[in-house]
């Protein structure tokens, strides 16, 4: 049955009946009749009955209305789409198109216009060395009324914080003058961020995008090459600051997805995964601690610009207190140099390096991070080294050469049994059966309970007896009714009396724990464990999708199983009139990763939304 229907007239009418709140979606939490009454082309009448349905049916209006259309044609089978087949359809057909970027003439105006451009002067900062894109740029000027910036060759954190007050997007790879395209996360983020980008390729190669994927790829070793580094993200304020390591495990899905990108594609990308490996993270006494792990680290001077407003209050009060002025008047007196503060100096290190970390913020690297040898990032250097190891023995007949070296397969091997015997010796905690972040000052173990500690599942960096008893504490401590909590309840009680809730921390979930610890589970056999988790993530997804006009959020509370989280930052991906068109990059890459994994027979349930209590023990 399909209905021709004039797409402005029953948006009206259904908002005007059904929108009882007026923001512009039909859920739950409307008191409207929750039935609306159309009729076919054949003349038929149907009623459309019930949140679900209704707010697709908005939905496929809105979609129709934004192609400019003014009668549409809907089937009644897209009105009543399996909630899981119009999620996961939506990601495919709609939310990655709708989150890609380009840095070049057919989309700098989306990225230099947003909201986290200086309102007066609309910047792009272009490496030293790379002419062509100098050249470029400078030819859009006028037309873009967008000023190009040059940066130097050497860029340093004194030259960071002088283009603070002057932000602006850092341009990526260019190739016949059409920028490579990337996947932003979404809402306010409109740049190409770190870690975000693995998780978004793992579901863009799920849904056929293999061209997206090689792109993103092919943009962090442009910034390798030209920044130093992957960036936190690409944003002025970023240049200190680089992400969760990633690179090796992308480019290996993307290769072994679809080998046609080419051999010459894999030996170019690799070679620059090696040198980001030995220029950013195994430089000695910087991001390698003398023990021989590693750290996040983080350049800068002063304080962070892009947090929101008031975030450091709290620590520039007392601050401020001590030499007996007002926050803004020390704030502006610190910021220009005239006070000098090493404590607050070094406090800005380590906030700038949680940033680093991806998780920004938790009271688990609050004051601390640039001391501590972190399991998720030892896992995830572990990960760099066996897959180089894996790559060069199988792509390269165990011999691949770059400038300084020739490396093969036993030397990578090498390196991984060197860090996990590390791990072993510094991180794991025999009495507590699990791995924990290590403090380089103080010499001990922090016994902070994160999802990060279970890294090493993804990893494949433990042994069949310690995945053992990880999983145990993993199933007891951390698995609420959504799925995976950021950090154990008692962990965050400790540490955080009296003080604002923090985003990575509990009561909230966040997609890339989900996924790296689904993956970490099915290495050492735990399927069940795999499928249970899943399901109970892609359940709160559902469940929340349904009542929520199909709302898909940048995190959960996946305590009490909402998108209404009031922690720092607010929750992104919830903002929208009529329909979402994005959704939120990992989240929806979580939701295709989840369904690839779950038996047919929990999907089926998915769509009935039975509450996981009532299928798992």
């Amino acid at each position: 049955m399909t209905f021709n229907l004039p797409i402005h007239t029953i948006i009206e009418e259904l908002l005007l009946q059904e929108d009882t709140d007026s923001d512009k979606k039909i859920t739950k939490e409307d008191r409207g009749p929750k039935k609306f009454k159309i009729v076919s082309t054949d003349g038929q009448t149907h009623e459309i009955k019930g949140t679900y349905f209704l707010s697709n049916f908005l939905q496929e209006l809105a979609l129709a209305q934004k192609r400019g259309l003014r009668e549409v044609e809907i089937s009644l089978a897209k009105i009543e789409e399996a909630p899981t087949a119009r999620i996961s359809r939506m990601i495919r057909e709609v939310f990655w198109d709708d989150l890609t970027r380009t840095i070049d003439e057919k989309g700098i105006a989306t990225i230099v216009g947003d909201d986290k451009a200086d309102t007066q002067v609309k910047r792009v900062y272009v490496p030293y060395r790379d002419v062509k894109a100098q050249q470029y740029f400078q030819r859009l000027e006028k037309d873009f009324t967008i000023e190009v910036v040059v940066l130097p060759g050497h860029i340093t954190p004194e030259y960071v914080k002088s283009i603070n007050d002057q932000p602006g997007i850092l341009g990526l790879k260019l190739e016949n003058e059409k920028g490579a395209p990337f996947v932003v996360p979404g809402g306010r983020f409109n740049e190409m961020y770190g870690w975000d980008s693995y998780f978004e390729g793992v579901g863009l190669l799920l849904d056929g995008r293999v061209d997206l994927a090689k792109a993103m790829v092919d943009n962090f070793c442009y910034q390798i090459e030209h920044y130093g580094k992957i960036l936190n993200a690409n944003r002025s304020y970023y240049l200190t600051r680089t992400q969760p390591p990633f690179l090796s495990s992308f480019i290996r899905e993307v290769y072994e997805t679809d080998k046609s990108v080419g051999k010459e594609w894999l030996d170019a990308v690799l070679r620059t995964a090696i040198t980001e490996y030995e220029t950013v993270w195994m430089v000695e006494n910087k991001r390698q601690t003398k023990n021989g792990l590693n750290r996040y680290l983080a350049e800068g001077i002063g304080i962070p610009p892009e947090t929101e407003a008031g975030h450091f209050d709290a620590i520039l009060k007392v601050c401020a207190k001590k030499h007996k002025l007002s926050i803004s008047a020390f704030t502006e007196k610190y910021q220009n140099g005239e006070i000098q503060d090493k404590e607050l100096d070094m406090y800005f290190v380590h906030d700038r390096s949680l940033r680093e970390s991806g998780h920004d913020t938790s009271w688990r690297l609050d004051n601390v991070c640039a001391n501590l040898n972190t399991v998720d990032l030892n896992a995830l250097l572990y990960k760099y080294e066996t897959d180089f190891a894996y790559l060069i023995e199988t792509y390269f007949c165990d011999k691949f050469k770059t400038p300084t070296a020739i490396y093969t397969s036993v030397y990578w091997l090498a390196q991984a049994e060197k860090r996990r015997d590390l791990m072993n010796r510094l991180l794991w905690s025999e009495k507590d059966q699990s791995y924990f972040d290590f403090n380089i000052k103080s010499k001990r173990l922090t016994n902070f309970g994160s999802a990060t500690n279970f890294y090493p599942l993804w990893a494949k960096c433990c042994n069949q007896e310690q995945a053992n008893q990880m999983v145990a504490i993993l199933m007891r401590d951390f698995k609420v009714k959504g799925g995976i909590v950021s950090t154990s309840k008692s962990a965050v009680e400790e540490l955080s009396k009296g003080k604002v809730q923090r985003q990575w921390d509990y009561p909230n979930g966040w997609a890339p724990h989900q996924m790296l610890i689904w993956k970490g589970l099915i290495n050492f056999g735990f399927e069940a464990e795999a499928y249970e988790l899943a399901y109970r993530w892609l359940w709160m997804i559902t469940r929340n999708a349904v009542d929520y006009n199909g709302t898909i959020p940048e995190k959960y509370d996946v305590v009490s199983c909402t998108h209404k989280v009031y922690a720092e930052y607010g929750n992104v991906g919830t903002e929208f009139d009529y329909i979402t068109t994005s959704g939120f990059g990992w989240m929806n890459a979580s939701y295709q990763y989840g369904l690839s994994l779950l038996p047919s027979k929990r999907i089926v349930e998915l769509n009935e939304l039975i509450d996981p209590d009532d299928l798992f023990d």
